[in-house]
């Protein structure tokens, strides 16, 4: 009997799990269960190509339908799993219809982050996490639309931008007191606040929100301080929980996400997890991280399958990140919590610039804006643990690969 692999979760990382077990010439079964009905498909453009109309839904898949078609792949779209029997090497659907594997995968990303005031089941709010979710969406991407977004994080900036762009008046309120506050700098968070407000994005920094009100649908935004904005849409960008409810009630350890080792395995041998939902050790940063990344969920996916296909292969990464907004591309290698000092490198005026980020002056992290050769060239530095002088840093005319 062939060996039979079960992936919960058709997303992003399950995708590329598939792809990489077909690399490296799997030759059992795989079983792939989504709750969504859709093959799996590329999250960062719902929030930008997708979002503006730019991209079919075909577009957004991993790989075609046809790359799935092997005696082999069967799939379950449209499914939820109620639960996994670890004894029993078991999963089992809300049909009861049961999945045995010799190895589990468990890919169950993330969900949105709901927000609990007044008027929020109004017809009108929104949240984007899928597919089906940017479809509703598409409707308020049109010229004279108002547009409130509750949250100024990566997403909830990236949609200000496509939606200025369309001529969509567009407000963004933070509670913080500045933009991408969790994890960028305040240099870095100044210079997209002035971006955004030259194209027109009206953003409120410092500003509680209330609720919505309206008659069955929404019309207005209720601030704390008293004051109301008309909205016609609002979308609700405040973060993600871990999906890690299925792990959790099967017995598995959990803790800020399903706990895995340095070769994705969780506390049962035959069990792995990938992606958005994991806790994984990160040994060149020395600290455990639960990472919303999409780059984080495809290194797992493949260091999963290559470890089933009988490599023996650890998992460890400078994290890294981007964002696209307007015609900026900002990547973010490393973690910079913890930081205490700064150097700018370049000058944001120029609109292409780096933020290098020091902690007992080694390199920790970089946010690099329009400058791709500076976050490529960082990535050893922050892996190494580099310890260069600010003015070294700022050097310009010193490339980053040349500092030792």
């Amino acid at each position: 009997m062939k060996k039979n692999i079960v992936i919960v979760g058709a997303g992003h990382a399950a995708g590329q799990v598939m792809v990489t077990l077909r690399q490296r010439k799997y030759d059992g079964k795989i079983t792939l269960i989504g709750e969504e009905e859709y093959y799996p498909y590329q999250r960062p453009p719902l929030s930008k190509k997708f979002l503006a109309g730019e991209l079919a839904v075909e577009r957004l898949y991993v790989k075609p339908p046809s790359f799935y078609d092997d005696p082999d792949v069967e799939l379950h779209f449209g499914t939820t799993v109620a639960r996994i029997d670890l004894v029993g090497k078991t999963v089992i659907d809300a049909d009861n219809n049961a999945y045995r594997y010799e190895n589990l995968i468990i890919a169950t990303g993330a969900r949105v982050r709901k927000l609990d005031v007044p008027g929020s089941e109004l017809s009108g709010v929104h949240y984007l996490r899928n597919i089906q979710d940017v479809v509703a969406m598409h409707e308020y991407m049109c010229e004279g639309k108002r547009l409130v977004i509750i949250g100024a994080g990566y997403i909830g900036l990236e949609v200000a931008a496509v939606a200025s762009g369309k001529g969509v008046h567009v407000t963004v309120i933070e509670m913080a007191e500045r933009v991408m506050s969790r994890v960028v700098s305040e240099q870095v968070s100044e210079f997209y606040q002035s971006e955004h407000r030259q194209h027109g994005v009206n953003l409120l920094l410092s500003t509680g929100l209330a609720g919505f009100s309206g008659n069955a649908a929404l019309e207005q935004v209720d601030l704390t301080d008293g004051t109301s904005l008309a909205a016609d849409c609002v979308l609700i960008c405040i973060g993600v929980i871990p999906n890690v409810e299925l792990a959790a009630d099967a017995g598995l350890v959990v803790d800020n996400g399903i706990r895995v080792d340095d070769r994705c395995r969780t506390s049962d041998d035959s069990v792995y997890a990938v992606g958005d939902c994991t806790n994984h050790p990160n040994e060149l940063l020395g600290q455990r991280l639960r990472l919303e990344s999409v780059h984080n969920a495809l290194e797992q996916a493949k260091t999963v399958a290559r470890n089933i296909c009988g490599d023996d292969m650890v998992y460890a990464q400078v994290p890294w990140f981007w964002s696209d907004q307007y015609d900026l591309k900002l990547q973010i290698a490393g973690i910079s919590q913890g930081y205490d000092q700064t150097v700018l490198r370049g000058d944001p005026a120029n609109r292409s610039f780096s933020c290098l980020y020091l902690r007992d002056g080694q390199l920790i992290a970089i946010d690099s804006i329009n400058s791709p050769r500076d976050f490529m060239q960082s990535k050893s530095l922050i892996g190494n643990h580099a310890v260069i002088s600010p003015d070294t840093l700022a050097n310009v005319d010193l490339a980053l690969k040349d500092m030792v």
